[in-house]
């Protein structure tokens, strides 16, 4: 019989999809923060956010953002986004655990930056999904100070033609989102089966 021990994780990144957000530069460029911390309601997606970084900073001047989100095969492009920042100069907590300044994250990467819709920041195109969205509201916990909680809303929705089903709807089957858990990162397996309330 499987018992259980308790334990003290330095992380719970226990298995979240990964998000490529795109924030608006002061010069008018876009930023991309690799972010692992998000959840859906409806049409509000809340995100965690590292404090002192080139997405809080932007958000803050420009209350815009794109959640890219890539799928298990661009593993790759976001572990090269992984130790970059556009911070300039680099904080010196991120200095410490070997971060360095990059100024085109997009190049840097090999990533494609296309125009959004309706908001200001780009979107990547290599990203099956791409959600624009406006921030409503940007709370930081009391006893964080190393994350903001940051609520947004969408206002458009762009996905892959490969990945949609019918006119509206993501194809699960075709769906494959990249996971980060517990630092390691992991496409779907197999289909186990549906929700009653699923529509595909």
């Amino acid at each position: 019989m499987t018992s259980h021990v308790a334990i003290q994780p330095k992380i719970l990144y226990y298995g979240t999809p990964v998000v490529l957000l795109t924030t608006l530069n002061e010069d008018g460029s876009t930023n991309i923060s690799p972010i692992s911390s998000s959840w859906a309601l409806g049409h509000t997606i809340v995100l965690g956010i590292g404090l002192g970084g080139k997405a809080m900073e932007n958000l803050g001047r420009h209350p815009e953002c794109v959640i890219n989100i890539p799928d298990a095969t661009l593993w790759r492009q976001v572990e090269a986004l992984a130790p970059l920042t556009g911070m300039d100069p680099i904080p010196e907590y991120k200095r410490q655990l070997g971060f360095r300044f990059e100024k085109d994250k997009f190049a840097a990467a090999g990533l494609t930056q296309i125009p959004s819709e309706k908001i200001a920041p780009c979107r990547i195109k290599e990203c099956p999904l791409q959600i624009e969205a406006q921030v409503k509201h940007i709370r930081i916990p009391e006893d964080s100070g190393q994350f903001a909680v940051v609520e947004t809303e969408a206002v458009r929705v762009h996905a892959h033609t490969d990945i949609v089903a019918g006119d509206h709807y993501v194809n699960p089957q075709k769906w494959n989102p990249l996971i980060y858990n517990f630092r390691h990162y992991f496409g779907l397996g197999n289909e186990l089966g549906k929700t009653f309330r699923a529509e595909t």
